[in-house]
């Protein structure tokens, strides 16, 4: 191949990465380099503030004119659950060029009531069903806590500690939870959606409360959703533990000041972390600061352009 046509070869290689998920340049000496593709949460555009729940299909409108390449829908945040109006989500996103990347679902299988962990898998399932009408390939996933602790405020004034709900243990707590995770495990591979648990408080509070719970169940449809913002301890040692197993990234920026905590974090060691480990997918955005989302939302995604290309 002559001088002139390998360049233009490379040349159009990178023009077309640039306007892929994954953004690939190479040539015939260099080692490939990936971009990770960078989604935001529609929780970013509300963070449960009674004035600001914006419609799903607002925020999808929002995030295209940002410049996201995808979007994390929170299942809370939905006004409807009927198949017209998922399928007018999928429009929406595809119009706007961007990919409905993953669902963020909340269930809680800690409990010693089987009834009431028989509702949360009932509710699982109804969920995985939901994001496979949208196209969703990912959902998050919680272990639920004790719920001894009843205001979240104070959840985090104790750094997400709770006390255990008097006469149990922590191992029953896990054994509830991974029966519980294996009971969907079926319908997550007959509809193609890999469950994705969270370092969201609880049982999961710790990467190796997660760990535990994905090695003990060990399938391919339960794996990690890495929230780089939920731990308060030890951040990048237990982030470092996850990242292999991690099939989604949930990224925290805090412009204006914590909702309830604000964290310092290194997003170029973040992203040399997922490197290291061959991550490939999305990285979504969780803004959770004071500030107005009409500005802190791009200055979040400048940030993450940066660390993550």
């Amino acid at each position: 191949m002559n001088v002139n046509r390998r360049q233009m070869l490379v040349g159009s290689v990178a023009a077309a990465g640039a306007a892929a998920c994954h953004n690939v340049i190479a040539d015939e000496t260099s080692t490939p380099t990936y971009r990770n593709p960078i989604a935001v949460s529609t929780y970013s555009y509300w963070r449960y503030r009674k004035d600001t729940k914006l419609p799903i299909e607002d925020c999808i409108d929002l995030a295209a004119e940002a410049g996201f390449d995808g979007v994390e829908i929170l299942h809370v945040q939905m006004q409807a659950e009927d198949n017209a109006y998922l399928q007018m989500l999928k429009r929406r996103a595809f119009v706007n060029g961007l990919d409905l990347c993953g669902f963020s679902t909340h269930q809680g299988f800690v409990s010693p009531d089987a009834a009431v962990r028989q509702k949360n898998v009932d509710h699982t399932l109804h969920c995985i069903e939901l994001a496979y009408k949208l196209g969703i390939p990912t959902i998050r996933v919680n272990t639920g806590r004790w719920g001894t602790t009843k205001d979240f405020t104070e959840l985090m004034n104790n750094r997400g500690i709770e006390p255990r709900l008097e006469g149990y243990t922590d191992d029953e707590g896990f054994k509830w939870v991974i029966d519980s995770f294996e009971q969907c495990l079926k319908k997550a591979e007959q509809c193609g959606v890999i469950l994705g648990l969270e370092n969201h408080w609880g049982l999961g509070r710790t990467a190796e409360g997660v760990l535990r719970i994905v090695d003990a169940i060990d399938s391919p449809w339960l794996r990690v959703t890495a929230d780089t913002g939920n731990f308060l301890d030890d951040q990048y040692r237990q982030f470092k533990a996850l990242a292999p197993q991690a099939v989604f990234v949930q990224a925290k920026t805090y412009f204006g000041g914590g909702t309830w905590y604000t964290l310092e974090i290194d997003y170029d060691r973040i992203a040399k972390t997922l490197r290291d480990v061959n991550y490939r997918g999305y990285v979504s955005l969780e803004f959770e600061g004071q500030e107005a989302h009409e500005t802190a939302i791009p200055k979040s995604l400048s940030l993450l352009r940066k660390a993550f290309s």
